[in-house]
């Protein structure tokens, strides 16, 4: 079976990209805004200067301003009245400026434990070192005004993370093919807008991306590097590298996956291997963290230990207690869906894209899994847009997204203090849940109809622009071969008709 393509005298005059406001309702109504849907006589694609492109990236500086109008009243350390809770503008960065004691030059892991992995303690001690330089010029010679210091390192955080954000902005546009204003639907995030500045996501996110163009562009060890690295950052890029592994499988192609895996496992050890051997104490804080950590107050696991008053799965725990039942409920879990998104790989009647399985992957893992930090679900964010580039269903996960922003700081502020109770913050989350619910389904749905696909059937000829050798790969491996092959199996010698 394959998708319907659109007929060759549908496409005669077509320009040489889609149009949005030609193709998606929403767009189109946006449209109306500025005259309404781009004209057929329209000339697309010649601007001199206002590409797609940097039209995308002045889209992201501009929702980059708004998140940092956010932010602002959290970024001098002030907190007092619980400012980062009523101003919703709390970040990991400045606590942990002084909680890892980078406010007096400490190196992460050298000197003070980090909970996240190498690559993120990176970014921070990279942050503290700029603040650090800025702090000496403007403190000695006077040349630049001077602030506190922790509002100097969270101004250099953010800065290096809106780089981060033109970085994944750009990657989009390349895995995008003939779509490149779905960009648009990344750069105009709310999603960005609420966590880009949270914490240190964006690196794993950019880092993927660029992995993601380098497999696109079929240069398999360089995208195995930007993996590794990723992976180095954020733990879920291994989760893409299960989907190319599930594609490649499918497509009987080997070696390019060995290949990308394979540099991606000496990426990942050439950066925490050296962390190691001089601190592995520190090093290994963010796997016993992980591993004894509770249930996040924003995921299901939570929410069955709440309504059970604490005695569901390992009951109550001693300080630093692993939860061990509960990890190994989760990861049962996490295998049962995992099996359940590799039959759907193998099971649809045509190779799914490398975005839509990469985002039921990582989909799964956030509803599943016992740590859900809000802004997690930026791993999502591209793709999801690269997966089922529609306005109306993203927009929708994402202002539950925002929601559930807003009503977990309104419960951390406390009903005592104008904040809301805990139902309240429970109605947010399962919102949240069932709003990624829907859009897996609708995934799900495009990959068991690829004719609905709208990446596929918006342009004659179009496979998977993400998937570099994947793309237009002829099957090798269906479960329709599998069970072709075990029908045609013959009985082992000496057996008889009865099976006697």
């Amino acid at each position: 079976m394959r998708w319907r393509e659109p007929a060759a005298a549908a496409v005669a005059d077509r320009p040489d990209r889609v149009v949005p406001t030609w193709s998606d309702p929403v767009a189109a109504q946006a449209g109306e805004a500025v005259g309404g849907p781009w004209g057929r006589h329209g000339v697309i694609g010649r601007a001199l200067f206002w590409t797609p492109l940097r039209v995308c990236l002045l889209f992201t500086s501009a929702v980059l301003a708004l998140a940092w109008t956010k932010q602002a009243p959290c970024s001098a350390g002030m907190w007092s009245g619980q400012r980062q809770y009523t101003h919703f503008c709390y970040n990991d960065a400045v606590p942990l400026f002084g909680v890892h004691g980078l406010d007096g030059g400490a190196v992460p892991y050298l000197d003070s434990a980090v909970e996240y992995p190498v690559l993120t303690g990176g970014l921070m001690a990279v942050a503290a070192g700029l603040a650090r330089a800025y702090g000496e010029v403007s403190g000695a010679q006077g040349f630049l005004p001077g602030f506190p210091d922790v509002q100097v390192y969270y101004v250099v955080t953010c800065l290096l993370l809106t780089l981060l954000a033109f970085v994944v902005t750009r990657t989009v546009m390349a895995l995008a093919g003939r779509r490149p204003w779905d960009t648009a639907m990344v750069a105009l995030s709310p999603l960005l807008l609420v966590h880009a500045f949270t914490n240190w996501d964006l690196l794993a996110v950019a880092l993927t991306g660029l992995g993601m163009w380098a497999w696109a562009r079929q240069r398999q060890v360089l995208a195995g590097v930007l993996l590794g690295l990723a992976v180095a950052a954020k733990f879920y890029p291994l989760l893409v590298l299960g989907a190319l592994l599930l594609l490649c499988l499918r497509a009987g192609t080997w070696r390019p996956w060995l290949r990308t895996a394979g540099a991606a496992a000496v990426a990942w050890l050439a950066v925490n291997v050296p962390v190691a051997v001089l601190a592995f104490d520190n090093w290994a804080t963010f796997f016993t963290f992980s591993r004894t950590r509770p249930a996040n107050p924003e995921t299901l696991w939570n929410l069955v230990i709440t309504l059970t008053d604490g005695r569901a799965f390992d009951g109550p725990l001693a300080e630093g207690q692993s939860p061990s039942v509960l990890n190994t409920v989760i990861a049962v879990a996490l295998l049962a869906y995992g099996s359940g998104v590799a039959w759907l790989t193998l099971a649809a009647p045509v190779r799914p894209r490398v975005a839509q399985v990469a985002f039921l992957l990582v989909a799964g893992f956030l509803l599943l899994n016992k740590v859900w930090s809000p802004q997690f679900s930026l791993w999502l964010l591209p793709l999801a847009v690269l997966a089922r580039p529609r306005w109306r269903s993203l927009l929708l996960w994402q202002a539950a997204e925002a929601l559930v922003w807003v009503v977990t700081m309104l419960w951390y502020l406390g009903s005592a203090n104008r904040g809301i109770d805990e139902e309240w913050f429970w109605i947010g989350v399962l919102g949240r849940d069932a709003a990624l619910v829907v859009l897996v389904a609708l995934v799900v749905h495009e990959v068991w109809r690829p004719d609905h696909d709208v990446v596929r059937a918006s342009w004659r000829g179009v496979d998977d622009p993400a998937g570099g050798v994947l793309d237009h790969a002829p099957d090798r491996l269906t479960v329709s071969t599998i069970a072709a092959r075990l029908r045609r199996k013959p009985l082992p010698a000496g057996t008889g008709v009865d099976g006697s």
